[in-house]
């Protein structure tokens, strides 16, 4: 079936409700992932009325996945997805690119005794892993996709002691890792900042922009993409949902929600979201004179021991990669000074790990939104008559947004699984405190856990 065969078996009547979209996902910067990405062909934007069985909006790592996923099992289903803006430089295309099996919170005083929540996100994201390296064997995605793990980094006694509360949760559940001393970190890094390492095997390192856009490129011959397509208005109702864009519009017996924070925008969820931008900043491709100074390994990813450390990655092609700073974002719109802010303080972490080379700076920097709740809370599951959304991710996007994205396909077309029992038994989001209170707790908060983390940044 295509986009404009549709099924004559008419969907059950539901009530219809029109939600007018009054923010939208827009970008003061570019990502770096996109940036340095050949030959970019961007999809059109959608233009005049089509119909389709399944909608689903948002092109990011719970879209991409839940459009790959509804176009294998309904293979004569017709399929559009909707981007607001560029695959790859969206939110999910300015994350740090790691594919992470098992995060660790050390904020979290029970985060060592959690051991069945741990063996449930573990279990959940290394099947998100597996989708993602069924989809890159299977399209030949070139996205610089290394198992090579993650190696959490200390520079501080209180950053060595948040490694041995994960190392106590790693001990609990089975999880292999290997320790590595200051000597160890210098030989992989090339740096001599780092005083203790803890390596996990389990994550992946990639190129995010170009694993979303693979994805996107192949999601086969029942589905169309529409990017630069911001959705301004969807009525919900019966037979046909409409989700209307600046030109065009969609006619669809299906809707999946998939633009994480922005759900919020859409009638479900409303005032849950915490609108926060982490930034980050890559400096162009080392020459060979600047590598000889730093040495290290061709390829690596450090996450910070003390959760507002800087991460920091050397990439297959040669560039290093810092991001810290957490901030509000009102609207999940960031601006120039708390973009110029996050630039000088990678600055300063790039001056701290490689003073040899520091002088270089950055190409790109950029800004990127994380959705958040109060509780922690994720949205997933049926949300009305034939409108399914998956959203809020609370951080490890990649492998996250990857088993939400192909669980709310697999539940929206009437199957069960491990995953999905698993994500229906999260709590759903609270609603946030009023505005000004966040705003300031946010700030506060993010200032704070900076001032304390110290030299981990």
């Amino acid at each position: 079936m295509g986009l404009h065969d549709v099924k004559k078996t008419e969907p059950s009547p539901t009530t219809q409700r029109v939600v007018k979209i009054e923010k939208f996902p827009s970008e003061i910067s570019m990502s770096g992932w996109f940036a340095t990405l050949p030959n970019v062909s961007l999809a059109p934007s959608l233009k005049g009325r089509v119909e389709a069985d399944w909608v689903i909006i948002g092109g990011g790592w719970f879209g991409v996945n839940a459009a790959r996923r509804i176009a294998e099992l309904r293979g004569q289903d017709g399929v559009i997805l909707l981007d607001a803006g560029a695959i790859g430089n969206n939110a999910a295309g300015r994350c740090a690119g790691y594919a992470i099996d098992l995060a660790h919170n050390p904020r979290n005083a029970n985060f060592a005794e959690d051991e069945q929540g741990n063996i449930d996100e573990r279990d959940i994201n290394v099947e998100g892993i597996n989708y993602l390296r069924d989809g890159l064997q299977r399209y030949n995605i070139q996205c610089d996709w290394s198992e090579e793990g993650k190696t959490h980094a200390a520079v501080t006694d209180r950053g060595e002691a948040c490694l041995t509360t994960f190392a106590q949760a790693l001990d609990r559940i089975g999880v292999k890792y290997e320790w590595y001393n200051q000597a160890q970190m210098r030989e992989m890094v090339g740096s001599k900042y780092y005083t203790l390492g803890l390596h996990t095997p389990g994550t992946v390192l990639l190129q995010p922009a170009a694993m979303l856009r693979g994805i996107a490129a192949n999601l086969g011959n029942n589905a169309t993409v529409y990017e630069n397509s911001p959705v301004v208005e969807i009525r919900y109702g019966s037979p046909w949902h409409v989700v209307r864009t600046a030109n065009g519009e969609v006619h669809a017996r299906n809707v999946i929600l998939a633009n994480n924070g922005f759900i919020s925008q859409f009638g479900f969820y409303e005032h849950s979201a915490i609108p926060v931008y982490t930034y980050a900043s890559m400096t162009r491709p080392l020459t060979v004179a600047e590598i000889a100074k730093i040495g290290g390994r061709n390829t690596w990813g450090l996450i910070p021991a003390e959760s507002f450390g800087t991460t920091v990655r050397r990439t297959a092609d040669n560039r290093l990669f810092i991001r810290n700073i957490y901030d509000y974002a009102d609207g999940f719109h960031t601006t120039q000074p708390q973009l110029e802010r996050a630039k000088r303080s990678h600055q300063k972490s790039f001056d701290r790990r490689f003073p040899e080379i520091s002088h270089i700076g950055f190409e790109h920097t950029w800004g990127g939104a994380l959705s958040l709740a109060q509780n922690g809370g994720t949205v997933f599951g049926q949300l009305g008559d034939r409108v399914f959304g998956a959203a809020f991710c609370n951080g490890t996007g990649v492998s996250k947004g990857a088993i939400f994205g192909k669980s709310i396909a697999e539940l929206a077309c009437g199957q069960d699984s491990k995953a999905i029992r698993i994500l229906k038994n999260k709590a759903r989001p609270s609603r946030a405190y009023p505005k000004i209170i966040t705003s300031l707790g946010v700030k506060w908060s993010t200032r704070y856990r900076l001032w304390k983390a110290g030299l981990e940044v």
